[in-house]
């Protein structure tokens, strides 16, 4: 399930055809292709609003995933957030059906609380060359996360932006992969997600 990006404050209608839902098709695509389209359901989560506001786009979250769990049952759910849609997803992972995340160039305040993720997985994927959101907030986070008792971890793609254009195909590969990972954790895991848990410097890809 992914959740797009968006601003920090905005009463504005989120729109389908905005660029920020937009960029999360490919994305998408990248993670259907990763698992089996007869045992998961993909889908998109829906803004009311723009912006952060007052936590809105979490509370959006947690619709959806209640709706999903009433339309499928009680699956285990990954989420992919992109920038504000990141720190979203990363927030709504306290969500029971929630089995990991995986956050695209995070919006990640000093202040965002950690602790919730204990006992679960999240990999944050950041360009280094990020002008919009920090991919040090971003390991700031992921450190604090794993004091928390989470499997969490980083990985840097050397010269991405925040909009995942340039070197995109490498931002999709590793969202498919991460996927798999997160979706069917394995007793001994590996791949992406095991080694950015392992590592304790940022993987550079």
């Amino acid at each position: 399930m992914t959740l797009h990006g968006g601003r920090a404050d905005g009463y504005q209608t989120s729109r389908p055809w905005h660029l920020a839902a937009l960029r999360m098709h490919p994305v998408l695509r990248s993670a259907a292709s990763a698992v089996s389209l007869q045992e998961a359901v993909l889908g998109h989560v829906r803004y009311r609003h723009r912006g952060w506001n007052h936590e809105d786009p979490l509370q959006d979250a947690y619709r959806a995933l209640d709706e999903l769990e009433q339309l499928a049952g009680p699956v285990p759910v990954v989420l992919i957030g992109h920038s504000m849609g990141g720190r979203a997803a990363l927030r709504a992972a306290s969500h029971p059906r929630v089995r990991g995340v995986v956050a695209l160039a995070p919006w990640l305040p000093p202040e965002e609380p950690t602790a919730h993720l204990r006992g679960k997985r999240a990999v944050v994927l950041h360009g280094d060359r990020d002008t919009v959101t920090s991919p040090d907030a971003s390991l700031r986070y992921v450190r604090r996360a794993r004091l928390s008792e989470s499997r969490a971890g980083i990985v840097l793609i050397r010269h991405g932006d925040h909009a995942m254009l340039r070197r995109a195909a490498l931002w999709h590969r590793c969202v498919g992969g991460l996927v798999a990972d997160l979706l069917h954790p394995r007793e001994s895991p590996s791949g992406l997600a095991a080694a950015s848990y392992a590592a304790t410097l940022p993987l550079l890809l």
